[in-house]
C-alpha cells in the first residue's frame, strides 16, 4: 500500500491521516508503507525529514538548511516543495537553501550568488540581494537568468512569514 492509498483509507482517522497527508504534501504519495529507508533516494530521504519536521509542534525558531532539495524532482513536485517550505516559514522558521533551480531562487527573500565559476573558480560572493536586485547585477550569472525570467513577465513570488515579528524569518537561497 502506498502513502497515497493509506491516506485515502485512513481519511476518517485524523491522527493517521494528518501524518500521511504531510508525506503526500512533500511529494511522497507513491512511496510504499514500510519501504526500507535505505531504498530512498537522497531527495526522498530529505523530504521524509521535512515531513517529520512539519509534523512536529511548531516552535517557530528553527533554521532549516536544505542542500539542493529539488534535485531529481519533477516540476510539479518542485511546486509542492515550495509550498512545504512556505509552511515552515509561516510557522516562523528560517529556511536556507543551497540551490540551482530558478523557481526556488526566484521564490527566495534573499539570494547570495557564489561564483564567479564552479569548483576552484568559485567561492566568492558575486552578488546578494532580492531576486529582482540580482537581476540587475551583470556579473551574476544567476542574475542574468533571473533577468530573462523577469523579462518574460514572471513576477517575484516572495515567501514571507505571515506572522508579525521583530525579526522576520526568511527563505535564503545560496547559489553555488
Amino acid at each position: 500500500m502506498t502513502v497515497e492509498e493509506a491516506r485515502r483509507f485512513f481519511a476518517d482517522k485524523p491522527v493517521l491521516f494528518e501524518k500521511l497527508d504531510v508525506l503526500h504534501k512533500v511529494g511522497l504519495g507513491y512511496v510504499q508503507l514500510g519501504q526500507s529507508a535505505t531504498t530512498l533516494s537522497g531527495g526522498e530521504a530529505q523530504r521524509v525529514k521535512l515531513a517529520t519536521e512539519l509534523s512536529r509542534r511548531a516552535t517557530g525558531d528553527s533554521l532549516y538548511i536544505l542542500d539542493e532539495p529539488t534535485t531529481g524532482l519533477h516540476f510539479e513536485d518542485i511546486g509542492r516543495l515550495l509550498g512545504v517550505i512556505q509552511m515552515l516559514v509561516d510557522k516562523g522558521n528560517t529556511v536556507l537553501l543551497i540551490e540551482h533551480n530558478l523557481d526556488m531562487i526566484q521564490a527566495a527573500d534573499w539570494v547570495i550568488d557564489m561564483g564567479p565559476g564552479g569548483g576552484g573558480k568559485g567561492g566568492l560572493i558575486v552578488a546578494e540581494g532580492t531576486p529582482k536586485q540580482l537581476a540587475n547585477v551583470k556579473e551574476s550569472a544567476t542574475g542574468q537568468f533571473l533577468k530573462r525570467r523577469f523579462g518574460l513577465g514572471s513576477g517575484h513570488v516572495a515567501l514571507h512569514n505571515k506572522k508579525a515579528a521583530k525579526t522576520p524569518k526568511k527563505i535564503l537561497a545560496v547559489v553555488r
